[in-house]
């Protein structure tokens, strides 16, 4: 099954007409995108763009040959304009299947969102899943989250909006419908990312790519699926959106256990307000714990694991060997040494976790020296650390003003 992608972008395209946002300001010359819409083995067409046929030049095809054109969501503007010659565009009812004089088989996916997905099987057997802008597959699991129904076997290639809903790959991944060898295009691309490396960091994160108008591809054809980072550190100074960060990498990922080191504080409302922010942003299927016994954690087999954060596993480690103590005799006689081998046991846990792993900690130290003992042993021993869980980790992410620069 030969797919050539006319348009990867949102329906508004890439750059919003008068959109004067950073994102669109820099969309120039191969990161600028039309409108979505897939042409497949030239006969099937799914979703419209203006200026369709010469898009389809401009890549080498003709839409001469097209005999079923699909529309996937709802065209809030004006009427669709349906290039001479084309069969008329419409939508097909959940569940329904058509097969196409070719030989293909499409079949609509139901959405949790206005519009419908679409299956599409070739003679050969290649299987393609498209969904629309802002949709996901819509269905009902055993605990009562949303899930598709489970799939015989993984999608050869998943054209999906992989920012905007990283939750739908999720689901699917869920279901068995994206595997290993899954083929993930990120398409209806907006200005929520900016393009270029930053787009590609986020979207590898997901296991997923991005390819630029007027792309051609085989499903089912072999393509290095992108690498997702085993172990991952993120640091950055308070609120410089670390957190944030550290939970778009995994959204895209099912069953994710998230390990808040923190617990709670008597008494304390501003405490209670910061944690109930961060439950109500993770996606339903998360679990959490609360915990700073991190080591059984990260030996055990289980799904990918969110840790924020390192600053306050420190905080508990410290309070377990008595570091806070003025009594610097004390400190050496058996707090330091205590204090290392925790952080050395919890490097060794990360270096041989077979899990996949996002931890976040803070960067102190680059400001106002402490006043008070207890302060500086605190900033001195959280550097040692971050130093020593960094030198595990694969992906190592410094958030400054919400921008994450890589490091490794």
């Amino acid at each position: 099954m030969e797919l050539t992608l006319l348009g990867t972008g949102a329906p508004a395209g890439l750059p919003r007409p008068h959109c004067p946002c950073a994102a669109c300001a820099t969309a120039r010359g191969a990161s600028a995108r039309a409108a979505t819409a897939l042409l497949v083995d030239g006969v099937l067409l799914l979703d419209l763009t203006p200026g369709a046929p010469l898009a389809a030049a401009r890549a080498g095809h003709s839409l001469a040959g097209v005999r079923q054109v699909l529309l996937t969501h709802p065209h809030d503007g004006p009427a669709v304009e349906l290039p001479a010659g084309l069969p008329t565009a419409g939508r097909v009812a959940d569940g329904r299947v058509l097969t196409l004089l070719g030989g293909h088989r499409v079949r609509a996916v139901a959405m949790d969102a206005p519009g419908t997905g679409y299956e599409v099987t070739a003679s050969g057997g290649q299987r393609l899943l498209y969904l629309p802008p802002g949709g996901a597959p819509a269905g009902v699991t055993d605990n009562g989250g949303s899930a598709p129904a489970p799939v015989p076997a993984p999608y050869d290639m998943v054209a999906a909006d992989v920012v905007g809903r990283p939750d739908a790959v999720a689901r699917l991944r869920a279901a068995g419908a994206i595997g290993p060898t899954t083929d993930v295009l990120a398409v209806h691309l907006d200005h929520d990312v900016p393009p270029g490396a930053e787009l590609d960091r986020r979207l590898a994160a997901a296991g997923a790519r991005a390819v630029p108008d007027g792309t051609t591809l085989t499903v089912g054809a072999y393509h290095p699926v992108p690498e997702v980072p085993r172990r991952t550190l993120v640091t950055g100074g308070a609120r410089s959106g670390k957190s944030w960060e550290a939970e778009r990498r995994l959204a895209a990922f099912p069953e994710v256990l998230y390990v808040a080191t923190g617990g709670g504080r008597d008494g304390d409302p501003e405490w209670d307000a910061r944690v109930r922010l961060h439950r109500e942003r993770r996606p339903s299927s998360w679990r959490t714990t609360e915990s700073c016994d991190l080591v059984p954690l990260l030996a055990r087999d289980g799904p990918p694991l969110l840790i924020d954060c390192l600053s306050l596993w420190l905080t508990d480690a410290m309070d377990r060997a008595d570091a806070w103590s003025t009594d610097a005799a004390a400190w050496a006689a058996g707090g330091q040494k205590a204090l290392r081998e925790r952080t050395a046991e919890l490097a060794r846990a990360v270096r041989e976790t077979r899990r996949t792993v996002v931890a976040v900690t803070n960067e102190v130290g680059g400001g106002v020296v402490p006043a008070t003992l207890a302060g500086r042993r605190f900033r001195d021993e959280l550097g040692r650390l971050n130093a020593a869980v960094a030198a595990e980790c694969e992906h190592v992410l410094l958030v400054v003003a919400g921008q994450a620069l890589p490091l490794r």
